[in-house]
């Protein structure tokens, strides 16, 4: 924490010497919205170029402004079809479908407990592959973006295989790797997903093997204090690896806010999820969604 409250002090001497403001006072913000008129993104801060490089540019549009007359002007917007979403099960992007309401209740009772606790980050993972984490962070951002009070960034950390541009029908040219391994610009990886005003979307690319390295590495503290304190209603869920497949998720306590741990029905055993509780420690768990069951539930931690 003392590292990450260092990064941020930091980041903000590099805006003020680059003459950047984000102040919810800037003039010219407060006389575009009185006036309803779009506002453009914040200025780029300081690409980083190394890995002690303090601050970050997201091009990204501040949802604090006017929302109906939100408009992405930097950020690439993808285009996905219905038929994609049915495809891999996004069922929380199909007006009418019969479980969207499964995920709508799933977010009302995430954003009570986050709220109650000023968390803004939240780690989506399971104990084994196939349980269905990817396709459940999706879900969930997409009905957490559907509460006007919320503005989400869903972002794949799952670096040793990324997949959440898949549930979109997008090829990332770079992603979230690339950022922390060599300090590519987050706001040239960024995509929207047309459709869901409040949603962006950080994408990873490619196989990173030392991604445990990387997810503790001084880039991933600032991308994650960046991403936690841009914006006063930012939810950040990120897609993480399995628990008991590396120790990835062990390396990020220092930013993590609490976990949603994701339980495949009649695969995965009441032992392995015992152990994914151990391995966490003291990292709180929001609760267990339980996928691929006739009966979806999330069930409370005692």
């Amino acid at each position: 924490m003392e590292r990450i409250r260092k990064a941020l002090e930091q980041a903000e001497i590099d805006r003020q010497k680059a003459g950047v403001s984000e102040s919810p006072d800037d003039p010219k913000i407060e006389e575009a919205a009185a006036a309803n008129e779009p506002v453009g993104p914040p200025k780029p801060i300081i690409r980083s170029s190394s890995a002690t490089d303090s601050s970050i540019s997201l091009d990204v549009e501040d949802p604090s402004l006017p929302d109906p007359d939100l408009v992405y002007t930097r950020t690439r917007c993808v285009d996905v079809s219905p038929s994609l979403y049915r495809e891999k099960n996004i069922v929380a992007a199909l007006p009418g479908h019969e479980l969207q309401d499964t995920y709508r209740m799933l977010r009302t009772r995430i954003n009570k407990v986050m709220r109650a606790n000023g968390w803004k980050m939240i780690m989506v993972t399971g104990a084994h592959r196939g349980a269905g984490k990817s396709m459940t962070a999706v879900n969930l951002a997409i009905a957490m973006s559907m509460d006007v009070n919320s503005y989400v960034m869903l972002v794949d950390a799952d670096l040793r295989q990324p997949s959440i541009h898949e549930y979109f029908g997008y090829q990332p040219e770079l992603g979230f790797g690339d950022y922390l391994k060599d300090g590519a610009p987050i706001e040239d990886m960024l995509f929207h997903p047309n459709g869901l005003d409040r949603l962006v979307v950080l994408p990873g690319n490619g196989r990173i093997e030392n991604s445990a390295e990387m997810l503790a590495s001084p880039r991933a503290e600032v991308a994650a204090a960046e991403f936690k304190t841009r914006y006063v209603n930012r939810v950040v869920i990120v897609d993480a690896p399995p628990i008991l497949n590396s120790d990835d998720v062990t390396v990020t306590d220092g930013y993590i806010d609490a976990v949603l741990l994701v339980a495949e029905a009649g695969v995965t055993k009441r032992e392995e999820l015992q152990e994914c509780l151990r391995v966490l420690g003291n990292i709180p768990v929001l609760g267990t969604v339980l996928n691929k069951s006739t009966n979806s539930t999330v069930k409370e931690r005692d």
